[in-house]
């Protein structure tokens, strides 16, 4: 291990089995893991008429996504490598395990090796008689490419499609109802991130990048990409402001999404235009730590948050807060807007009971 990087580890080829054998052991009773190729899965027995939900990742944002299976979210969860891609087989096996012949459906956050490893492991899952389909969530607003990406990054709306849309499939929604579904929550949904410190991945033993001592990077990506701009640091309420402004002044703009073809055969990839937030809507509010911010800080965020929501005629009417969707110990935070309806309400009230997020049980 290197002499600068201070983490509760052994050695840094062993940090995800290790974490998934941890993982498996404090709850059992949700969740079981196969480690050949690695996925986490429902230690319960799925319905035989359920469509199943499964997602995936770079590790190195828990508790996403193996922090979200069980009742009312995930029945897998594919983890990579620190910030890299699951691999198709991992994908595959999982959807072989949990697939009750009701269909699959993969939310797919939109990095390259992401989206490609889903497509990749989808024809295969095709080839073996499984209906499955990918959707993608593209929800920051920060910038319109980056070193990962073609088009927005896919973030913060991941945990809040999740939940969501394994409300839906609980509750029997098909396979193109759950599609429908979660691209219309990810159409809902922005974020925006700022990180006031890098992270070490392990296996590079070194910050990812370097920030000095009175800057911040406003827009930062999940992966330590750049944002929109290096900044001076400021207070809790400036920067705040600055990443709540960025989501609610942002104007439209075109979410890619892909879905395959039954009659051709092949991916078909369309364009659709979100609106943004106005006066009048309800919305969930998620303040996010991405990883080193302590409560108290995303307290102190959502406070100057539901101060700026209520000025512009926003109501807030549900909430999440706590680090969710994480960049191994990076200090910063993001904010999510989801603009909700009756049924997304109801959807999001509905029982969970996963390692990471639990109510209504």
């Amino acid at each position: 291990m290197s002499q600068n990087m201070k983490k509760l580890i052994n050695n840094p080829a062993d940090v995800i089995r290790e974490a998934l054998e941890g993982i498996a052991l404090a709850y059992p009773e949700l969740i079981k893991v196969h480690f050949d190729p690695y996925f986490v899965y429902r230690a319960e027995t799925t319905r035989p008429d359920k469509v199943v939900v499964i997602s995936g990742g770079g590790s190195g944002h828990e508790p996403l996504h193996t922090g979200f299976v069980g009742l009312g979210m995930l029945d897998a969860a594919c983890p990579g490598e620190v910030f890299t891609s699951p691999t198709p087989d991992q994908m595959l096996e999982a959807a072989k395990m949990v697939s009750t012949g009701a269909g699959v459906l993969n939310i797919v956050k939109n990095y390259s090796g992401d989206v490609m490893n889903f497509e990749m492991a989808t024809e295969l899952a095709r080839e073996e008689g499984i209906r499955i389909i990918n959707i993608l969530i593209d929800d920051d607003v920060a910038i319109e490419d980056s070193l990962y990406t073609q088009g927005h990054r896919g973030v913060g709306t991941a945990v809040l499609a999740e939940k969501i849309v394994g409300a839906a499939a609980e509750q029997g929604y098909d396979l193109k109802q759950l599609a429908d579904l979660t691209r219309r929550v990810n159409l809902n949904g922005r974020s925006m991130g700022v990180a006031l410190t890098s992270c070490t991945p392990p296996a590079k033993g070194s910050p990812l990048f370097q920030l000095g001592e009175d800057e911040i990077e406003f827009g930062v990506g999940i992966h330590g990409e750049p944002g929109r701009q290096r900044l001076p640091v400021s207070s809790a309420d400036k920067i705040t402001e600055m990443l709540t402004l960025a989501i609610l002044e942002d104007k439209e703009f075109t979410r890619k999404q892909i879905e395959w073809d039954e009659k051709k055969e092949d991916w078909l990839e369309f364009e659709v235009t979100d609106h943004p937030l106005k006066k009048g809507d309800r919305v969930l509010a998620f303040v996010n730590s991405l990883g080193g911010t302590p409560l108290s800080e995303l307290y102190i965020v959502f406070r100057k948050l539901a101060q700026i929501c209520s000025q512009k005629e926003i109501t807030i009417v549900r909430s999440l807060v706590g680090p969710y969707i994480t960049s191994l110990e990076m200090q910063g935070a993001s904010i999510t807007l989801l603009k909700l309806d009756e049924e997304l309400i109801q959807l999001w009230d509905a029982p969970v009971k996963t390692p990471a997020m639990r109510w209504g049980i």
